[in-house]
């Protein structure tokens, strides 16, 4: 079991430097930030890029693995976006893993002015986004004509870092999306189905990690080549809340087959708060055992 954790896009450079370094120190296996043009109840504070935030902090760390959780089909061109992808992969020398997901219908879907998709139609271009990302970052030149994206002779050179490209970690919750999982990814990473009831989002958890499995051996793909991760602050119970606690998800998410779990880092109030102690209790007492 591998642990990760997210560090949100909203504080100045100078404050969240020390937060990416701390992350590497502690010995986290990966860290993420969140991939927004705003987000739900932080969308009036300060709130920065994704590409740029893992690009400093790649240059503040050396080893630990960073990533998008999860990059947007909302606001992103691939074309444009497997440029930054490059770019970055290069800056932090093959640790870059991208997550990538289809985009909710909150303030990212309207703040460009663009219309409504419906839940169909978001998967549609979600899967034009995966297809053609994967094809820019694999091929010299790619044309590509859909209905929400094209290219003409979008180039690759000089390619990622990591070949054939970077590693995929796919969002997918529903039956069409984990198909483009099991086509695409390297990982698959779900956020369980909201619930009230920490029992319920357990089950939820457990009954989509068997989905996958099917889905996997419909598309004939080998289970073990296939990440597992389990976005466990989507639960009703923040997961940093208490070392004990935490313990309780690494092992109850390991018992479900997952291979990687992400937490976030408290914050002092809102979403996900809690004591930043708790981060140093957990990289002491829980990582050294996985």
């Amino acid at each position: 079991m591998r642990v990760g954790i997210v560090i949100l896009p909203e504080h100045r450079w100078w404050a969240a430097e020390p937060l990416w370094r701390m992350a590497e120190e502690y010995g986290f296996a990966h860290a993420w930030t969140y991939d927004h043009l705003g987000w739900r109840s932080l969308v009036d504070k300060p709130w920065f890029d994704a590409v740029p935030t893992l690009t400093a902090a790649a240059m503040a760390t050396s080893t630990i693995r960073l990533g998008t959780l999860v990059a947007s089909a909302n606001f992103r061109h691939p074309v444009h976006f497997a440029r930054e992808l490059t770019a970055l992969d290069d800056i932090a020398d093959g640790r870059i893993t991208l997550g990538v997901g289809a985009g909710g219908g909150g303030f990212d879907s309207v703040v460009l002015g663009q219309p409504a998709l419906s839940a169909r139609e978001r998967v549609d271009r979600f899967t034009e986004f995966v297809e053609l990302l994967d094809l820019i970052l694999t091929q010299d030149r790619t044309d590509y004509t859909g209905t929400y994206y094209s290219a003409v002779q979008a180039r690759r050179a000089p390619g990622c870092v990591q070949q054939p490209r970077l590693p995929f970690v796919i969002a997918a919750n529903g039956p069409r999306s984990m198909r483009l999982a099991a086509r695409h990814g390297q990982g698959w990473v779900t956020t369980g189905r909201q619930s009230e009831s920490l029992d319920s989002w357990w089950r939820s958890v457990g009954e989509l990690s068997l989905r996958f499995d099917a889905v996997l051996a419909e598309q004939g793909r080998d289970p073990t080549e296939v990440d597992r991760y389990l976005q466990v602050d989507a639960a009703p119970v923040f997961s940093m809340s208490s070392v004990e606690y935490f313990r309780d998800v690494v092992g109850r998410a390991a018992e479900l087959g997952f291979t990687d779990v992400i937490t976030h880092w408290p914050r002092a109030d809102g979403p996900y708060a809690g004591k930043e102690s708790t981060v140093e209790e957990v990289a002491s007492e829980v990582l050294p055992e996985l």
